[in-house]
């Protein structure tokens, strides 16, 4: 069974240990392959967000923030992230992960969630936000550097709460 709970400093090797391929292929996330640690929690803790840990049979085995898209008259619209360890891949963490910040942020008071960038190539995490209701809103033509396709599209996802 899957638990989801605010982070804690305790977390950081378990959150660095999950980051860090993700980060490192460079294939998904926009955060420096080469940022090391410093530069990934950075990323994925940007000004404003709060993070999250997945846990299964008493293991860290994916990570969430959660936080305003925008100020002022924006920040009533959330943005998230999600990773989960190679090994938790394809068990449901990000369906849980994705689930978890859908309620959150509606606790929040926020009454939309926009994903900026998202990678075309990242077919699997499109296939699962499409099932929870996101629209793709926008295209930017060749906006991602991806390792091995190239330049890509990068998709703008909504969905309100």
């Amino acid at each position: 069974m899957i638990s989801i709970r605010p982070a804690t400093p305790g977390d950081d090797d378990a959150i660095w240990a999950i980051l860090r391929p993700a980060i490192e292929a460079g294939d998904t996330l926009t955060a420096d392959p080469k940022g090391g640690r410093e530069g990934a929690f950075a990323y994925w803790r940007p000004p404003g967000a709060v993070n999250f840990v997945a846990e299964e049979g008493g293991r860290v085995l994916g990570t969430s923030y959660l936080r305003p898209n925008q100020k002022g008259g924006g920040a009533h619209v959330c943005n998230a992230g999600y990773c989960t360890a190679p090994e938790a891949r394809g068990t449901g963490m990000a369906r849980a992960l994705l689930a978890h910040s859908l309620e959150e942020a509606k606790v929040r008071g926020f009454r939309a969630m926009q994903y900026n960038f998202v990678v075309s190539t990242n077919t699997r995490a499109i296939d699962i936000w499409e099932r929870a209701g996101f629209d793709t809103v926008g295209r930017l033509p060749r906006a991602f550097l991806h390792p091995e396709a190239g330049y890509v599209d990068a998709l703008v996802m909504y969905r309100d709460l």
